[in-house]
């Protein structure tokens, strides 16, 4: 075991009955007063820091009626300190918690094996604790220094493939790769480049080519169809990659915009289902929030924008915040109803 675990305080769970809780919950906590949602989507608490335990929520990841959201704990990017994964029953209840050494930055369930990957210091020497969450038991993960110069920051997983988004790079222009595939091998992490920070893209708002420059690769998801979503945070922009690895491998790009201004954002999410719950946690307001709407659309693209989340038209870039008043919104999952 390389992560320290508590006992739970509660075990029994039925997802259904669960899920109806939670959405109640919603109705009963409201948000702080300076958060404001946007009719018709409405805002409530999901789960608070607990100061000098666990504070500073990020990452967010769901499997089956789990939620477990990674807290930072203050702990540097580049190692030193450690981080607090907390488990949630859909109710909000804390059920586990285990701490991992690092800074957690990335945290998402491989759907194949169903185990939790937590990566931890995106911005140098760089780590992998890979849980399984039935049991607690856990192995950690080294790397060699990446060749990009910084550290490693979240995950996608597409078939049988894990792909890692590299964060920090040491050089501009970044010509070192933003996206690798990872291959574990004994107790370390062997990694093979997909996408350069450099590479060729199309932007999607004009159709023209255009040579990219990725000077803050970030959070990471994957769309229905496979295709890899890259968001280069301090560019403001988001990164789509179809087959990623592949011969065929096409990239393509998104300039970000609020209020007809340039914006960066941190986690982007799909609304899957037409009923659902936005999780969002709001870093340095040391709250997870709940989002819901009566109607989500089909694959409706939602981010997580400097002090708001916002719908995003990933045909244009434009962001229409739903949730406004946050301090620093950032990690986000999606959960059907």
């Amino acid at each position: 075991m390389n992560s320290i675990s508590e006992n739970r305080t509660c075990s029994a769970r039925i997802p259904a009955i669960c899920l109806i809780v939670f959405l109640a919950m919603g109705t009963i906590v409201t948000a702080s007063a300076q958060v404001t949602a946007v009719p018709p989507y409405t805002v409530s608490v999901f789960a608070t820091s607990v100061p000098k335990v666990y504070f500073q929520p990020d990452s967010i990841t769901l499997w089956n009626d789990r939620v477990f959201i990674g807290y930072g704990n203050n702990a540097g990017t580049k190692g030193g300190g450690h981080s607090t994964i907390v488990e949630y029953a859909l109710d909000g209840t804390v059920l586990h918690k285990v701490i991992v050494k690092g800074h957690n930055d990335g945290l998402k369930v491989d759907p194949k094996t169903n185990l939790l990957w937590a990566l931890q210091n995106e911005d140098a020497n760089p780590n992998l604790v890979i849980i399984d969450p039935r049991n607690w038991s856990s192995k950690r993960y080294a790397f060699t220094k990446p060749a990009h110069g910084g550290g490693y920051d979240d995950m996608a997983f597409i078939g049988d493939d894990v792909y890692i988004s590299c964060s920090n790079p040491s050089n501009n222009p970044n010509t070192k790769q933003a996206i690798v595939k990872a291959t574990l091998n004994g107790h370390r992490v062997d990694v093979t480049p997909v996408l350069l920070g450099d590479a060729n893209a199309t932007d999607i708002t004009t159709g023209k080519p255009i040579k990219l420059n990725l000077q803050d690769p970030d959070s990471m998801m994957n769309d229905p169809e496979g295709d890899l979503v890259l968001d280069s945070q301090a560019d403001g922009e988001l990164i789509f990659v179809h087959h990623p690895g592949f011969a065929d491998q096409s990239v393509f790009h998104l300039r970000l915009s609020a209020d007809k201004k340039a914006t960066q954002i941190d986690d982007t999410v799909l609304a899957l289902t037409s009923q659902g719950v936005i999780l969002v946690s709001d870093r340095d307001g040391e709250t997870v929030y709940s989002i819901t709407a009566p109607f989500f659309g089909p694959s409706e693209a939602f981010s997580a924008g400097p002090t708001f989340v916002g719908r995003l038209n990933v045909h244009t870039g434009v962001l229409t915040p739903i949730v406004t008043g946050m301090v620093s919104p950032h990690g986000m999952t999606f959960i059907a109803q």
